[in-house]
């Protein structure tokens, strides 16, 4: 009774080995995360009108997609996890176009 079969040994031991992501990438990671934080910071002291919320958005997008995708493991995980992510996104750009018509009409 407490012995798994071997497609479920088979399914547990390819899902510990799709996770294994090396320091480099890590490292990698970071460095561009970084990177896109003082892209961030030095389009804020530029004076671009309406485009410095859309420059600042896609930069933020950018990272919040290396984050999930790297950090979270996102990349790893089974589809149906990936389909909960997207529909909390959807939502989420949902609300945040909501407020920018609200704003702009206002």
């Amino acid at each position: 009774m407490g012995e798994k079969s071997n497609n479920e040994i088979a399914q547990s031991e390819s899902h510990q080995q799709r996770q294994h992501i090396g320091y480099g990438r890590y490292i990698l990671n970071w460095l561009g995360l970084l990177a896109l934080t003082c892209a961030t910071v030095t389009f804020a002291g530029i004076n671009l009108g309406r485009w410095i919320i859309i420059t600042a958005l896609t930069i933020a997008s950018i990272k919040s997609m290396l984050v999930l995708n790297i950090f979270m493991h996102l990349k790893y995980e089974d589809r149906i996890f990936k389909v909960f992510v997207g529909v909390a996104i959807t939502t989420f750009i949902i609300f945040i176009s909501l407020t920018f018509f609200d704003y702009a009409f206002h």
